[in-house]
């Protein structure tokens, strides 16, 4: 079945959640170097930027998902590898410092909303962006950001069984390898959403 992109990311119901576009993350202060190199081969800041200032000029919701730890760990997350990664860096990612701000390429304006989270590995499950984006008409997501091996994918599934519409340009999410990445987004995301770029995007919220 045709997909009418236009239609699909109409302003009115659509928001953009970038996914962990965080200094500590994919900026200059990584906690993931190997994320950040792929992130910066991709050229995923510039793209996340054109998407989300597109995005604003429209009149469509741009949301930050971003996620930190407590000094304490107290609430977070120690069942699984990448957790225990994250406690070994000397970045910390602890809640108020640089690390978890929004890369400053993109940016957080007044009309954006910033959602944190201290658990899990997805921006929604048991969050607050589910509600926050149904009180505000949403019905369209556009997802990204990072990563593709886990917080995207996480995004993508729970906003479809949740009921969204999911959107994803492929050049403005990254993961690692950048091959397996490319192979998630054809063999499973494109499964459960509407794969697009940038430029498309751009286009349909320019006009």
């Amino acid at each position: 079945m045709a997909v009418d992109l236009a239609e699909l990311v109409a302003p009115p119901h659509t928001a953009v959640v970038t996914s962990e576009v965080q200094r500590g993350v994919i900026g200059d202060s990584s906690a993931l170097p190997e994320l950040a190199a792929a992130a910066k081969k991709a050229k995923l800041i510039p793209n996340v930027a054109k998407v989300v200032k597109a995005a604003r000029r429209a009149g469509v919701h741009v949301v930050h998902a971003t996620a930190f730890h407590r000094g304490d760990g107290l609430g977070g997350n120690r069942n699984a590898r990448l957790f225990a990664a994250m406690k070994r860096s000397t970045v910390g990612m602890l809640e108020g410092t640089p690390a978890t701000e929004v890369v400053p390429e993109i940016g957080v304006e007044r009309t954006d909303l910033v959602l944190s989270r201290v658990h899990g590995l997805g921006p929604m499950a048991g969050t607050e962006l589910d509600p926050v984006l149904r009180n505000i008409g949403v019905s369209t997501i556009v997802a990204v950001g990072v990563s593709v091996n886990i917080a995207i994918q996480n995004l993508a599934f729970d906003a479809v069984n949740n009921g969204y519409q999911v959107v994803i340009p492929r050049d403005a999410v990254a993961g690692v390898p950048a091959d397996y990445a490319e192979s998630v987004l054809d063999n499973t995301l494109s499964l459960v959403a509407t794969l697009t770029t940038t430029a498309d995007l751009v286009r349909i919220w320019k006009q």
